[in-house]
């Protein structure tokens, strides 16, 4: 019985888990959906004097402005370039103290892997501010 319940547990981890998180994802956005499209229909049937294409761009998605989309890069790119720096500077500093060798290497591997996403989010900031800047 014990055997069964530790198997059981990884599973419904690693399956049940994500599975459910997506179904509960979906179903609120289609629940929102509908809801919208209610309030659609009754300002149509009622003939309001609601501008019905005004009300279907307010209950609509909003997205992100150009701003604010080159904000959240240029916070991502900093946040995994300082990252990547720390881990390599821990490494160094751990260099002579961590036996293991395949420690390092896994270490040395999440420091570069989050360098270069860092500096991929830099490269992408510095490259479309200037076109976001002429757009405002």
């Amino acid at each position: 019985m014990y055997d069964l319940v530790q198997a059981l547990v990884p599973i419904s981890v690693a399956v049940v888990l994500p599975v459910l998180i997506v179904w509960i994802v979906f179903r609120s956005a289609t629940n929102k959906d509908n809801k919208n499209a209610e309030i659609i229909i009754k300002a149509i049937e009622n003939n309001s004097i609601v501008d019905t294409d005004k009300l279907v761009k307010a209950l609509g998605k909003r997205g992100k402005t150009p701003a604010q989309l080159l904000h959240a890069r240029l916070l991502r790119g900093c946040i995994f370039t300082f990252i990547g720096i720390a881990v390599a500077i821990c490494i160094v500093i751990k260099a002579s103290t961590l036996p293991e060798i395949h420690l390092r290497y896994s270490s040395m591997m999440f420091s570069g892997i989050s360098l270069a996403i860092g500096l991929a989010y830099l490269v992408v900031y510095f490259v479309t501010r200037k076109s976001v800047s002429n757009d405002d």
